[in-house]
């Protein structure tokens, strides 16, 4: 959003203060001046000056932010627009359904089950599905001696299964049992997600070789059961990196009559069409662990997609501005069509009319507002008026809209179809797994207080400070910590080039950590920007776990449940990763844990003493009246908070 929305408005006068001050000099200065009130004559004109005196010192006081907001428009810093959350959307089709396969269009609509205050939030699929109608019913390893049955384990989101089994030598495989009620549909796309399994930290992301493709940890040959053989299966896309993040696979189906129902392994309960993915070569530290697998799965993004917008009609005058019929407009979404002879033409959207000149068909949009501005006729195009369609020659043929962190919704609270698609089991349509990477728009104070780090990194991340705004405006990154010298694989070592940035998310939670996708977003910004000679790691907050256990002392007359629930807020919010610390922009990354300080936040005022403060850190216990310090780099995590509290009298009554 252009910061011209947020410089100050020069007009407001305001007075009152004057007239008072002036009121209360007057019986010193002209003690003969009986009347006061408004309706004298000699008291308008102190009205009239103090009008003018009082707009005079509101606008010289607000000149410096005047200035400074005009400086930071001319280098080009502007408020970064909300981001829209993104999540993996999945359609079962239903059994009984005549044919094999439903497709589910590009950008097809499915709502929030939980409307918020501002209606239901709207996901878009991000691609084409072909949805089969085949369920994927079962799944087993094979770790080259036994078969292991996972399909109870998929199942269940909260918990995590090994593929290939414990080792992942090569030759294990992972199988897909698919049911077999109907053919699988021959040549049909078959899209799965897959999300790994994080058991703790998730593993830092090393970033580095610009364009130099990272190589998987374990290569697969994906084949199908053909009754006496496994066959090849045609892989058409792996975003998994050999089951080590999170995405999507997708494979054509063998071709009509090739593959045979079996019973295999464990699952001999009923005949299933047998997938898998047979390790051909294994370079894993670990056994990959994954938390599911699911079929007919496609990605979505909260957005939602406008076509064919009348959006006014161009008077043919400098500067003309025009507003879209949605607000916060989606990067690079917008088609913009302008009638000026009866063919519609395409203009370009640019960030400003600087390097336009007067025949560029250029526009800017504001995306926050979705306000349209042509140029003026030097820098950037006139448009035409049109006298055939004088109110509707600008159209916005397509665009989409969203963002914020009201995308950000909980697994399974997207299930709602916006439009009937026949064949797709309605009741069974959600998201398995959270969305996530919704933001709202930056505020001013952030984007003052990144301005003069953005004026001297310029682009380059050298400086620790500089890893750490790139890294914030890369995503959803609400803190970031740079270690200079310190290598995730060598703790305690320093190892010179090593720089490792530790990223903690925009996230609800009382222990943020970033997703797989967050930590590879941020490592491709900051790629593009470090030093050549810089080895660069992302990686998520350790959080040391620790238990509080107060014994408040109550004022007379205090309420107890009330006191309760203060005394943990604010204990909570001190401690917490986000919103913590002696300043309130979250706990320090290695920060001491002070003791008195403790004391000092649970002592509000209803709170008469406190007659015991214990803690304990990852289940020790810790002595009393003692700070604990925390290692390098790591957070808090408030697993329990445990708040009696007492009167004087019960105490004296127990002692």
């Amino acid at each position: 959003m252009p910061l011209s929305d947020h410089i100050p408005v020069l007009d407001d006068r305001r007075f009152a203060d004057l007239v008072e001050e002036a009121r209360a000099r007057i019986p010193q200065y002209t003690p003969e001046w009986t009347d006061t009130n408004g309706g004298d004559a000699g008291f308008a004109l102190v009205e009239l000056f103090a009008w003018m005196s009082e707009m005079l010192l509101f606008r010289i006081g607000r000149i410096p932010e005047l200035n400074y907001l005009k400086f930071l428009e001319l280098i080009g810093v502007e408020l970064a627009p909300a981001r829209p959350a993104t999540t993996i959307l999945v359609f079962p089709v239903k059994p009984s359904f005549a044919q094999e396969t439903v497709i589910v269009p590009s950008r097809f609509p499915v709502a929030s089950s939980q409307p918020d205050d501002d209606g239901p939030i709207l996901f878009e699929t991000d691609r084409v599905l072909t949805a089969i109608k085949n369920q994927l019913t079962a799944i087993q390893s094979f770790d080259g001696y036994a078969y292991s049955d996972l399909t109870a384990a998929n199942a269940d989101l909260d918990g995590g299964f090994e593929p290939f089994g414990a080792l992942a030598n090569t030759g294990s495989a992972f199988m897909l049992g698919f049911s077999s009620t109907s053919e699988l549909p021959s040549n049909a796309e078959l899209s799965l997600a897959f999300w790994p399994a994080s058991e703790r930290v998730i593993p830092p992301a090393p970033c580095g070789g610009g364009t130099v493709a990272v190589s998987p940890p374990g290569r697969f040959a994906w084949e199908f059961w053909a009754g006496t053989e496994w066959r090849p299966l045609k892989v058409l896309s792996d975003e998994t990196l050999g089951f080590s993040r999170s995405g999507m696979v997708h494979l054509k189906c063998p071709p009509a009559g090739q593959i045979v129902a079996a019973t295999l392994g464990k699952k001999t309960d009923a005949k299933r069409y047998w997938l898998r993915a047979r390790l051909v070569y294994s370079g894993y530290e670990r056994a990959p662990r994954l938390r599911a697998v699911r079929s007919n799965a496609v990605p979505a993004i909260q957005a939602q997609s406008v076509a064919r917008e009348v959006v006014g009609g161009s008077e043919g005058t400098p500067s003309q501005v025009f507003q879209l019929g949605n607000t916060s407009i989606l990067d690079g979404t917008l088609e913009l069509d302008v009638d000026e002879t009866g063919t519609p033409e395409r203009w370009t959207e640019v960030s400003d009319f600087f390097g336009s000149d007067e025949d560029s068909k250029h526009f800017v949009l504001n995306r926050t507002t979705g306000e349209i501005r042509f140029g003026e006729g030097n820098r950037g195009r006139v448009p035409v008026a049109n006298l055939a369609v004088p109110q509707a020659n600008i159209i916005a043929n397509f665009y989409r809209h969203g963002g914020g962190q009201r995308g950000n919704v909980a697994a399974g609270g997207v299930s709602t179809l916006m439009r009937t698609l026949p064949g797709i089991d309605a009741g069974a349509v959600s998201n398995p797994v959270a969305a996530e990477g919704g933001t709202d728009e930056e505020t001013l104070d952030a984007a003052i207080e990144r301005a003069p780090v953005v004026l001297k990194s310029r682009e380059r991340a050298v400086a620790a400070e500089d890893f750490e705004m790139l890294a914030k405006q890369a995503g959803p990154v609400r803190r970031a910590h740079t270690m200079p010298l310190h290598h995730p694989d060598f703790e305690g070592i320093n190892v010179p080039g090593v720089v490792t940035v530790l990223i903690v998310p925009d996230t609800p939670g009382p222990a943020p950590l970033p997703s797989e996708a967050l930590m590879q977003t941020v490592c491709a910004h900051l790629d593009s920007r470090r030093l050549l000679t810089t080895e660069l790691f992302i990686i998520g907050p350790a959080y040391i776990g620790i238990s509080l256990d107060l014994e408040v002392i109550a004022a007379t007359d205090a309420n107890a449940a009330e006191l309760t629930l203060a005394v943990e807020n604010a204990v909570s919010a001190y401690l917490h990763p986000l919103t913590g610390g002696a300043d309130g922009l979250g706990w320090p990354f290695g920060g001491t844990l002070f003791y008195g300080e403790i004391y000092r936040r649970a002592l509000l005022p209803d709170v008469s003493r406190l007659a015991g403060l214990k803690i304990e850190v990852e289940g020790v216990a810790q002595p009393d009246c003692a700070d604990v310090t925390m290692p390098k780099g790591t957070l808090v995590r408030l697993d329990e908070l445990r708040v009696s509290v007492r009167s004087e009298e019960e105490l004296e009554r127990t002692a």
